[in-house]
């Protein structure tokens, strides 16, 4: 049965109704960005931008990254099922898909995520993604961030009311007519003086920065 289902659940006219499904959802949220402005000029005056945040929390910040669409955007997905479906709204939203993950064609993805990253200046990443640990950054990162001289920039997104999944990332859907806000934080240039200067410092760097903003729900 689930092999009949899943080809439905990825066909055209499948995806089609999701995006616009989320779009309508997303809607009802009470919506507020916060820290946006700075990357944003650095990145029009030819600086270039990784967008960083948990898996928990990218469903949230959809609706405003549709606008984001006139600077083509690259986002990197795993070649999963779920992906695959994520892949199907993220390229509805504007965004360049890349598939490929740590474990599956991680080397050809990460190639074309620096061609489109030093094209385009701005790409995302999901950090701990597909699969986890939670709140666990892994290589791809900062392979791109050193590779392409790109600036980090974390992003959270919380929400005054939402569910929480019984997943291995506590995965974060805001209730309808949340109060949600998606935060910014500071660019990180893993070049500059001060910042460890081994794969691994910047690694745990970028993780202690970030984890922080991980939301641990009580059992």
């Amino acid at each position: 049965m689930a092999k009949k289902i899943r080809p439905f659940l990825t066909s055209r006219p499948s995806l089609n109704l999701l995006y616009r499904f989320i779009r309508v959802y997303s809607m009802t949220f009470r919506f507020s960005v916060e820290n946006e402005q700075n990357w944003m000029n650095y990145m029009r005056r030819g600086g270039k931008v990784l967008l960083c945040t948990w898996h928990q929390q990218f469903f949230a910040a959809i609706r405003h990254f549709k606008s984001y669409v006139a600077f083509n955007p690259s986002l990197m997905i795993s070649k999963s099922f779920d992906g695959e479906i994520i892949a199907g709204v993220a390229e509805r939203t504007g965004w360049r898909t890349v598939r490929g993950s740590s474990s599956t064609d991680g080397g050809k993805a990460l190639k074309e995520m620096i061609g489109n990253l030093n094209q385009y200046g701005l790409a995302g990443h999901i950090l701990d993604g597909p699969k986890g640990p939670a709140g666990r950054v892994k290589a791809g990162a900062i392979q791109l961030a050193l590779i392409t001289n790109a600036v980090i920039v974390p992003f959270y997104t919380t929400a005054e009311r939402a569910w929480y999944f019984n997943s291995w990332d506590t995965f974060m859907l805001p209730k309808p007519f949340s109060k949600v806000t998606l935060r910014f934080g500071e660019m990180i240039n893993l070049h500059d003086p001060g910042h460890n200067n081994d794969f691994e410092g910047w690694r745990i760097e970028l993780e202690n920065i970030m984890r922080p903003g991980l939301i641990v729900t009580n059992p």
